[in-house]
């Protein structure tokens, strides 16, 4: 048994059973990928996979049952790699975050910069995609640390903490009508073609049950992945924005204007997680608690270690 035919299986898995996307995840042929995973098979004297014909199709019941296994040798392998190189090279190595735009830009700009100056010596690298990308991305191995909504509390493969609670806010061009100074309301809103983020997004979906919930349906005009999106077309006059608060500056936003929102949507969470059983070097704890002061090393510790379930508050 060898760790290439563990991540053989696990890359079979991951994509979809099409062995010349694992062939070329793990920079190795088709038939050598056919090869470690019949080698492991017999080892173990059980078939991992359905097969029609040389096609993998799916997992068989004994399959399922070795991949948290497997899944777990190939985790505790990379973390005695990380522990190693924590004494071996302190402050140096990789940190990757994957992170939504609307964090990317926003959120993280400041600790990213502190940060740096902390660690020089590492090399931080920044992907960027939905909430459901953020968590594959983690799940996957493909980032160390994700940063999005409370959706990634969903996901039971990874440990989840929350960060800062935030509200959205409506943008709208100089002299709107809803800049009369009248008290802003779902009603005065809906009377307007809006924009705002796609489904999925930057809390879309308490704004979408505000409306629902007074019996309100607002035209949606235009939806996009990011606020600059938004804005950009609220400036073309195509509509009234709603975004996220962090999003608008008027210092930088000269050509609109901003209006509170928290009393019209819920409060929203942004969350920080990673990989449950991940090693953390000590430089992703710093991160982390540069990002948020309250997420320190015990705190994240006592995270890990949680129960399914069991929830943490800052």
């Amino acid at each position: 048994m060898n760790f290439q035919q563990l991540r053989s299986v696990r890359e079979a898995v991951r994509r979809g059973f099409n062995l010349t996307e694992v062939a070329n995840a793990l920079h190795t042929s088709q038939p050598g990928v056919s090869r470690q995973i019949r080698e492991l098979e017999e080892e173990l004297g059980i078939d991992l996979f359905v097969r029609a014909g040389k096609r993998l199709t799916g997992l068989t019941e004994p399959g399922a049952q070795v991949l948290p296994i497997i899944e777990r040798l190939l985790t505790d392998a990379e973390n005695l790699r990380q522990s190693s190189r924590d004494f071996s090279e302190h402050g140096v190595g990789p940190l990757s975050i994957a992170a939504t735009h609307s964090q990317a830009r926003y959120a993280l700009p400041s600790a990213v910069k502190d940060f740096r100056e902390m660690f020089p010596q590492v090399t931080l690298s920044l992907h960027q995609g939905s909430p459901q990308q953020v968590a594959n991305m983690l799940i996957n191995g493909e980032a160390d640390i994700g940063i999005a909504t409370e959706s990634l509390a969903q996901y039971p493969q990874l440990v989840t903490l929350p960060c800062y609670t935030w509200s959205h806010a409506v943008v709208v061009p100089p002299n709107h009508p809803l800049l009369d100074g009248e008290p802003l309301t779902l009603q005065r809103l809906a009377q307007f073609p809006l924009i705002t983020y796609d489904e999925g997004y930057t809390g879309r979906s308490h704004i979408d049950e505000a409306f629902k919930r007074d019996g309100i349906k607002p035209s949606i005009v235009l939806t996009a992945m990011d606020a600059d999106v938004i804005k950009t077309y609220v400036e073309l006059g195509m509509g009234v924005g709603i975004v996220a608060a962090i999003a608008f500056d008027e210092d930088r936003d000269l050509n609109l204007r901003g209006l509170g929102a928290g009393h019209l949507f819920a409060v929203n969470m942004t969350r920080l997680a990673f990989r449950k059983g991940a090693f953390l070097r000590n430089y992703v704890y710093s991160f982390i608690e540069t990002f948020a002061p309250p997420l320190t090393r015990k705190v994240v510790d006592m995270a890990s270690g949680a129960e399914a379930g069991e929830q943490f508050d800052i």
